[in-house]
């Protein structure tokens, strides 16, 4: 099956699951032609296909509720109960059982490709391949800890805390999200109006088209007033994971809330599902890092160990798999990971290219005459 074939497949399978909007779907595609890096987080439903017949030594390692759609620009920051700011992995769309090595690939194939990319990593792709498993297994043998940035970790938030996350570019971008065309469903309008804080007016429901991976799908952003500044609240639709349909499963399990309760995580108190639906807050501090967005004097090598030691505390959330993951690594072959990483970061330049040329025709076609690129 090529890309285009995968790519209908997978998103008539997803319209029969949640409602697509015609013109961000649009957008992803776009997004996908551009780069490989891009490419890679808009097509884990491909990454699910390709992974077994190309990593067969690794699809069979030991079975953890997983990311999946796991890569360097799926990191966060949020403000626990007590009011500390967290860093972590704050993007489970896509979480299930799968094997573990499977969150170790994509992570370490995203660096690699990542590093190919202006403005991005800037290391050697095998020295960022090798962090990753360092840290992850560092996470493993000390049981794991959360990354609060306050007494410890504060390089990191050094890293993560940056003029371009600040409060007045935060308000520059919700300004500029455009108002949404149709209201939410009232079950979730009424949802997400439950979740202001008590006092807060609200302004206007908005319609956001962030991220790749779910681009094309429903996202309705509250903007509110309270106290003389704005707070912001969001709301996602959740579908199976793309690997449950890659493996021939039509329906399965939504697992982002079990992940975002893990034990070895320190949990945002306002990410809650509401049925199928995510609801969480948005603000300068609590949202999804870019690389561009990082401070520029940073350790890469340092931060994709922090990235690999947080995957180790996503998967010890798998009660007893810890022991087992620990006899399956030191079974590996040296440099397991940074080759695997190099095959699927060939197999994503090959399928990014044949789909750039697809959406050349695509949009051509679609163009109006006489409307230029």
């Amino acid at each position: 099956m090529d890309i285009e074939t995968s790519t209908k497949a997978y998103e008539g399978w997803l319209a029969h699951q949640t409602t697509l909007l015609e013109q961000d779907l649009r957008k992803k595609h776009k997004s996908m032609a551009s780069s490989p890096f891009p490419f890679l987080r808009a097509t884990f439903y491909r990454w699910a296909q390709l992974w077994p017949t190309l990593c067969p030594e690794l699809a069979s390692a030991q079975k953890v509720l997983a990311v999946g759609d796991l890569h360097v620009e799926n990191f966060g920051t949020w403000r626990d109960s007590e009011g500390r700011l967290v860093w972590g992995i704050n993007d489970f769309d896509e979480a299930a059982v799968m094997p573990y090595t499977l969150d170790l690939v994509r992570l370490a194939t995203s660096a690699r490709l990542a590093a190919r990319e202006d403005h991005h990593l800037s290391c050697d792709p095998d020295k960022l391949c090798n962090a990753v498993l360092s840290g992850y297994t560092q996470g493993l043998r000390r049981g794991g800890r959360p990354f609060v940035l306050a007494e410890r970790n504060r390089w990191l938030r050094k890293v993560a805390v940056s003029k371009l996350r600040g409060p007045q570019h935060f308000l520059t971008k919700m300004e500029a999200v455009p108002s949404a065309k149709l209201p939410p469903p009232v079950e979730i309008r009424s949802a997400l109006l439950a979740a202001l804080p008590d006092g807060a007016r609200a302004r206007r429901f908005g319609h956001r088209d962030a991220g790749v991976g779910s681009l094309g799908r429903e996202r309705f952003t509250l903007i509110a007033d309270w106290h003389g500044g704005i707070v912001v609240r969001e709301a996602k639709p959740l579908v199976t994971s793309a690997y449950i349909w890659a493996n021939g499963g039509a329906n399965g399990k939504i697992s982002a809330e079990q992940l975002l309760t893990s034990s070895t995580r320190v949990p945002d108190p306002l990410a809650k599902m509401h049925k199928n639906w995510i609801l969480r807050r948005l603000a300068s501090d609590c949202g999804r890092i870019e690389l561009s967005q990082l401070g520029k004097e940073r350790d890469d090598v340092r931060l994709m160990e922090a990235m690999g030691w947080e995957t180790a505390n996503v998967h010890l959330a798998t009660k007893g798999a810890a022991a087992r993951i620990k006899r399956d690594l030191a079974r590996r072959p040296r440099n397991w990971l940074t080759k695997a990483a190099a095959r699927m970061a060939g197999a994503t330049r090959v399928d990014q290219k044949r789909w750039a040329k697809l959406w050349k025709k695509m949009d051509r076609k679609k163009r109006p005459a006489g409307q230029a690129k």
